[in-house]
């Protein structure tokens, strides 16, 4: 049975990255012609879970699953997960920010990324960890640890460390990708997509159903 994540992991999964909520509004402002980047999906409309967006990668020793941290799908979380776990990224905004700085990125992509041991003993790396998608690959900018341990790169039997990683560009969540850990891959993301594009229909049929109860009662 794999262990189930605690409370704390549990809500950071889906947090909204700190840098992408001070620039928050920016964001929001439709580009020209509008697009994907530009709309977000409204708040508190949601009904997926965390389990809905994570990637897994198995390997003989361990298992590492990735969840993005963009809003594009951090909001079709759940209402009360995406309001409580957005803090919790935010807690981390100046180690945040200052790898933002350093690489010259004013949007990195980030992503929640965790290593379960499997194996007692077991050593990892955490630089491993990338992301392909139209003959680009993505290698962390930098990580900044969630866990105490995550510096040691060491698990026993069932035990976890997590991490937020900083891409130098944003995730492509809207298409699909490969997320890996050395010569262990992931395909899945492609797989979610008639899953997402539905929630992000129901998300908008009611937004709109509430402004017009709303309207109607005015």
């Amino acid at each position: 049975m794999r262990p189930r994540l605690p409370v704390l992991l549990l809500l950071a999964a889906v947090a909204i990255p700190a840098c992408a909520t001070a620039q928050q509004d920016q964001h929001e402002q439709p580009g020209p012609g509008g697009g994907f980047l530009a709309q977000l999906p409204p708040e508190g409309y949601g009904s997926l879970t965390q389990s809905d967006l994570t990637l897994r990668v198995v390997t003989p020793e361990i298992e590492v699953r990735m969840v993005p941290l963009d809003q594009r799908v951090a909001r079709l979380m759940a209402p009360d997960a995406y309001r409580s776990l957005r803090g919790l990224v935010e807690s981390r905004r100046t180690s945040i920010d200052s790898i933002a700085r350093r690489s010259g990125t004013s949007r990195p992509g980030m992503a929640l990324v965790t290593f379960y041991g499997q194996q007692a003993g077991i050593r990892f790396d955490p630089q491993r960890v990338a992301v392909t998608f139209r003959n680009q690959y993505l290698q962390p900018i930098g990580i900044v640890p969630y866990s105490p341990r995550f510096n040691s790169q060491q698990l026993d039997v069932r035990e976890q460390v997590s991490g937020i990683y900083l891409f130098q560009e944003e995730l492509p969540v809207g298409d699909s990708f490969r997320f890996s850990y050395g010569s262990f891959n992931s395909d899945d993301w492609q797989n979610k997509q008639v899953m997402l594009d539905r929630e992000r229909a129901r998300v908008s049929g009611r937004s709109r159903s509430n402004v017009d109860t709303s309207v109607a009662h005015h």
